[in-house]
Parts: C-alpha cells; structure tokens; sequence
C-alpha cells in the first residue's frame, strides 16, 4: 500500500481527494493534515511514502513546507498541489527533491497515477509531466538555453534521444516502444542521464531538456 498525507488548508479539497484516493486498491490517506507546520510534524512523525501538499497554505507554503520535509523525512516524496503554475516555483520544488506539480483540475484518475508514479521514481505520471513541462516551463531565456545545452554535451546520441523522450512526457516502457528498447534498458539510460546532468529526478531533466531546445527523435 502506498500511504499518503494530504495537506490543505480546505476540508472539502481534502475530502474530495480522500474520496479519489481511497478508490484505489493500492493507496491509503493516512493522514491529513491543515496547514503547512502541521504537514511537515506529520510526515516528520507518520509513516507516510507520498505527501500531497497545496501550494497555498497558512503557517507554511507548500514550498517551504516542502523543503523542511525534505530535511526531517527525506523518505517523503512530495507532490506538490496548485491551481496556477511558476516556472521558478516548478525549479524550486524540483530543487528541494520534490516528485513534481500536480495541477488541482486534473482527471481523478490523473491523480492516482501521480501518487503511484510518485512513490516508486520520483517523478509525475507521464500526461502531469507533459501539462507541466508544456505550461509551466517557458522558453529558454538565451542564457539558460546555452547553459543547457552544455550540460547536454555530456550525453552520449542515445541518451539525448532517451532525454528528449522524457521531455515529452513519456514512461519508460513508452519511450522504450518508441526507442525499440527494454523496459529496463530505458531505466537504465535513465539514470545514466540523471547522474550526468546532476538532476534529482526526471521532471527536472525534462525541463533541462527544453530549455536546450531538445526534440523528441525516434529510434
């Protein structure tokens, strides 16, 4: 079972994702808790494997909030909520080892998916990270752009068509199809590129690659 916290500072907002939640077979709301201190005592203090914190919270944001989970129970994946997005607000999270954003309109089923994308690789499931990557990330300023794409220089062909799939938004076992590559094999490149490029999770590398301006390729 994954067990998750969520925090929001509205009851309804937690009720209604409990509901969505608890429909599936793998996932238990553990606890729930109404501000961002209280979030982080929670996960500090329970047994949790993926926090779902608002952005928008009393006592602490869901970035701060976000940042002390991190340094009390780093064993937290943290999924970040919000009805807006920033890019710096995106880099930010991301920085602090978050999973990713999770936008508050998503599909229920879209929710499921993250917090079990979430708890097994740190990273959102593949249709929140294109809604993040496409909306949140804009275009590369120049310099950011020519920053990237130095770090990419580091990357072999095939690790730049494997990161330009991730950009894309797609799972291992997609970007494998796409790539006529194993399941494992994708894996493996993976964290290949995530050492490389010095990047806690795959969102972030994602957002690196579009900033170096990287298309998807095929096989």
């Amino acid at each position: 079972m994954i067990r998750v916290l969520v925090a929001d500072d509205e009851p309804l907002i937690r009720a209604g994702i409990r509901m969505i939640l608890t429909s599936a077979d793998d996932i238990d709301v553990v606890a729930e808790a109404r501000d961002g201190r209280e979030a982080v005592e929670t996960a500090r203090s329970t047994a949790v494997d993926v926090a779902l914190l608002d952005i928008q919270m009393p006592e602490l944001d869901g970035l701060t909030a976000l940042a002390e989970i991190d340094r009390v129970a780093p064993r937290v994946r943290v999924l970040i909520l919000t009805t807006f997005g920033e890019r710096e607000n995106v880099l930010r999270a991301l920085g602090h080892g978050g999973a990713g954003f999770l936008l508050k309109d998503s599909a229920p089923q879209e929710l499921i998916h993250a917090v079990r994308a979430a708890a097994g690789d740190a990273y959102l499931s593949p249709a929140a990270t294109r809604h993040v990557v496409d909306t949140l990330a804009s275009p590369a300023a120049t310099a950011r752009g020519e920053e990237a794409r130095r770090r990419l220089s580091a990357l072999t062909e095939r690790e730049l068509r494997v990161l330009a799939l991730l950009g894309e938004g797609l799972s291992n076992a997609d970007a494998g199809a796409r790539l006529h590559m194993s399941e494992a094999t994708v894996k493996t490149y993976v964290s290949r590129i995530l050492t490389k490029l010095d990047c806690d999770n795959r969102v972030q590398a994602a957002l690196l690659a579009r900033d170096a301006g990287l298309e998807p390729a095929g096989g």
